[in-house]
């Protein structure tokens, strides 16, 4: 599943193509998603519709049009949008194709169909935020140990599955849990309670350092991600410990272990954290 450096990259790489630019025709196929693609919502506000912006909220993209309209997209286990000559053939999987000036066209498309896509109008977008219950972006200033230890209070879980927790991060999944406490020299498995201040404020900072990395690589092309031009990044040439379990660890040598925490792979190394 994309998690936000997938996420990021894929923002970045569309807002050149789309943002400015008016959505000439919709096109959707006859399958649903997670849930049935909203035809009626997306012709109403989003055909002649023009994008204004791209944001990013955890892994949830938000197109936002001139009319005050919202468009929200979550790319689920195998979603990819991407930009493309309308003169391409279209892909087997190609579910909402948004036709584009100049002859180009943003096609969603979702080989396991765990995507999700919806459409608020001005005055639900205006009026509801749809993520008032998810966690603090980990890019932003007010990601800091402090936060965490707060959000920790009074909690028992592992460090790994608080992490994970999308009311209290927004965006990280299982990939980047690993590869952040692998930095900040935490075991995955260690409580919350038992973690202090200044190792709250290293997760802080591992985080923002792993995040901002795997975007500058372009994400982790782990299993079929691709950016909005087709092109995969190369993060997972840098894992240190996510899907290596039996190897030998990059730092020390010493032989990466794996378990099983709440119900997810876990990779750790037994000597760098503790």
């Amino acid at each position: 599943m994309p998690e936000l450096p997938e996420v990021e990259v894929i923002r970045q790489g569309l807002i050149p193509h789309v943002v400015g630019r008016q959505i000439v025709a919709v096109a959707c196929s006859s399958k649903k998603l997670r849930l049935a693609i909203p035809q009626k919502d997306l012709g109403r506000w989003l055909k002649g519709g023009r994008i204004t912006a791209i944001q990013r909220r955890g892994k949830y993209l938000i197109f936002l049009l001139e009319s005050g309209a919202a468009m929200i997209v979550h790319l689920g286990m195998t979603g990819r949008l991407g930009i493309f000559p309308a003169t391409a053939p279209p892909a087997l999987h190609d579910h909402v194709v948004f036709s584009l000036p100049e002859g180009m066209q943003l096609r969603y498309n979702d080989i396991r169909r765990f995507g999700l896509i919806r459409v608020l109008s001005p005055d639900q977008y205006r009026e509801h935020d749809p993520f008032r219950d998810m966690g603090c972006e980990p890019l932003e200033q007010e990601f800091t140990g402090v936060y965490l230890k707060k959000m920790a209070a009074g909690r028992l879980q592992p460090v790994k599955n608080f992490l994970m927790d999308n009311q209290v991060v927004a965006g990280i999944g299982n990939i980047y849990a690993n590869e952040i406490l692998f930095h900040a020299g935490i075991l995955p498995a260690t409580p919350i309670g038992s973690l202090t201040l200044a190792r709250w404020e290293k997760v802080a900072e591992k985080t923002r350092e792993v995040l901002l990395r795997a975007i500058a690589c372009g994400g982790s092309s782990i299993s079929d991600f691709v950016n909005s031009s087709g092109q995969k990044g190369y993060f997972q040439l840098e894992l240190m410990v996510y899907g290596r379990a039996g190897e030998a660890c990059r730092q020390c040598a010493a032989t990466i272990g794996r378990q099983v925490i709440g119900g997810r792979s876990t990779f750790f190394c037994p000597n760098c954290q503790k």
